[in-house]
Order: C-alpha cells, then structure tokens, then sequence
C-alpha cells in the first residue's frame, strides 16, 4: 500500500490510499519567503521561488465550482459543447489556483483620481509559458490567457499507440531553448499511465528546464502518472480536478471521464 496526501491552498492534507506495493511517499508544504530587487518607478519585484521543496507536490483544490466542472465532465450525457465549455472552465480555475504564489509581482504606487495608491502588477518581463498536449490540452488550456497575463502557448501533439500504450511525439513547437527562470504550466487533461506527460516533460528537460520550473494541470490524475511524475521529475507540482484510483488495461482512467479529446471536439 501507498500513500498520496495531496495539499489543498489551505495546507490540509487529504489522503488518498491506493493499492500498489512497495511505494510509499508523502507529500508536504514547505513555508515560502520572497526578498525584493529594487527596480524604476520606485518599484519592486518579487523574486518568488519557483518551488522549495525537492518532493512532487499534488494539489486537489477543493473550491466547489472545481468539483461542479469535475462532475459535468463525467456525466456521459454531456454534449460535447458543454463538455468543452466544462473543461476550460475547470482549467481556468485551477491554473488560477497554480499561479498563486507564484507569478512574478512589480509592486509600486500610481495615482488614481482620488490619490496616491499602493499597487501590485504582474511583472511582464519575467517569461510565463503555458504548453498544452494536443489535443484535449487545447479546450483544458482555452481560457489560459485570462488568468496569465502576457504568457505565450507552445503546441507539443503526442500520440499513444492503442496496444502498446507508448507515446510519440507527432508535434513539437517548442522553443530551442526557454529563457532562464521560466515559469511553465503543461496542461494535460488526463494523467493516466503517465507516458504522454512524461514524454512532454523530457522535452522541456532537453531545452534546459528544471524540475522546480514546471507545474502540471490536468482534470483527472492517477496512481501510475504521478508515481512516474514523483520518481523523475522531484520537485514539480501537480494541480488536478480529481484523481482516481483506476487504470485498466487499455490504460483508461476508471471511473474517469471518457476520452477527453474526442469529448472535446466531437472526432
């Protein structure tokens, strides 16, 4: 048996217990402390870490509107419009959730019609990128941009063989290299084996980003992914709807939600 304790924003862990032997991992907040550069218009920014802590962490917001979507996106009776409409839904709010604490701030004072005001702003010059999996990643990842101020979207299209489960990338519109101290979110809507995400991992790795750069968004996560995510890349985190205990044999989450590409785009 194993243990998964997944943080909520609030730092209570729940615990999630699945059958699976000699695997064993906990998983803990740490504190966070954030010093300031001096920059123009009297101004600061916040040099947040990107992440402290060399375990994986997994998030299950608990905001009710987050499990609303959850349950629209399981409904087998969900046409395809509003299953879409559901998905990005839920992306919106948990990216929303992933980029707390964790975007870069300008704080300073500007002049409103009334007086002088204290403000903070999302620093634009500090690279924010979000990388959605084609093709269920693009309706998870469809409302990034109102909850991202001045990101950019790369495309990575990774197929998994029916029989053999194995993925390959078809599409890769990945930058040579991301510039240093990037912060990126890779949103896959469905962590079941845990191959496609991975795969789209590695190429991040390749064009020199670190573990503690990359956040995870999906809908619905499993055991066999996050074991794979927490073994080989320590230090990221996970943000997910929900997560079930089951994959079956055709590596399909159970009970799950389908298959959230052609959900999404009625193919």
């Amino acid at each position: 048996m194993w243990e998964l304790k997944c943080i909520t924003p609030t730092s209570t862990p729940t615990t999630f217990t699945f059958s699976q032997p000699q695997t064993r991992y906990s998983l803990t907040p740490q504190p966070r402390r954030f010093p300031s550069l001096s920059v123009n218009c009297r101004a600061t920014i916040d040099q947040k870490p990107l992440m402290s802590d060399d375990k994986m962490l997994v998030f299950v917001p608990p905001h009710p509107l987050i499990k609303h979507w959850v349950s629209v996106l399981r409904n087998e009776q969900t046409p395809c419009a509003v299953f879409k409409n559901a998905m990005g839904e839920l992306g919106r709010l948990l990216m929303y959730e992933a980029s707390r604490d964790w975007l870069p701030i300008i704080a300073g004072e500007i002049q409103t019609p009334i007086a002088v005001a204290k403000v903070e702003f999302i620093d634009p010059r500090e690279p924010v990128a979000v990388i959605p999996i084609l093709r269920a990643g693009l309706a998870l990842a469809e409302h990034a941009a109102t909850i991202l101020p001045s990101m950019a979207t790369y495309h990575v299209g990774v197929s998994r063989d029916e029989e053999t489960l194995q993925p390959t990338v078809y599409l890769n519109k990945l930058p040579e290299k991301f510039p240093e101290g990037a912060r990126i979110l890779v949103v896959d809507p469905m962590l079941a084996t845990g191959g496609t995400i991975v795969k789209a991992i590695d190429l991040l790795k390749e064009r020199g980003v670190g573990n503690k750069q990359i956040k995870v968004i999906s809908a619905v996560a499993a055991p066999p992914a996050l074991t794979k995510l927490s073994e080989k890349f320590p230090g990221i985190h996970v943000y997910t709807g929900i997560i079930d205990e089951v994959v079956n044999e055709k590596g399909f989450i159970i009970p799950g939600l389908g298959d959230a590409g052609d959900r999404s785009f009625g193919t």
